[in-house]
């Protein structure tokens, strides 16, 4: 599929650089294909800057939250 963007709904700002893989909805970010990431790690959430909870870090990838993200291409 390609690069997105995956950005914060609540505010906007970009959250992740990601090299998309297959059709279908972005359930979780793999950390090996994470291009750029401005994302806040605290402990094992996920944070934009502006306090939003984007997802939770589970190892090797990001469980996300989709009330909590937009997806860009």
């Amino acid at each position: 599929m390609g690069i997105i963007t995956v950005r914060c709904a609540k505010c906007g700002r970009k959250i992740f650089k990601y090299q998309k893989m297959g059709k279908g909805k972005l359930w979780r970010c793999w950390k090996s294909r994470i291009i750029e990431d401005y994302s806040i790690h605290d402990g094992d959430e996920v944070r934009c800057e502006c306090g939003n909870v984007i997802g939770v870090d589970k190892g090797g990838y990001i469980r996300l939250r989709q009330s909590a993200i937009i997806i860009r291409s």
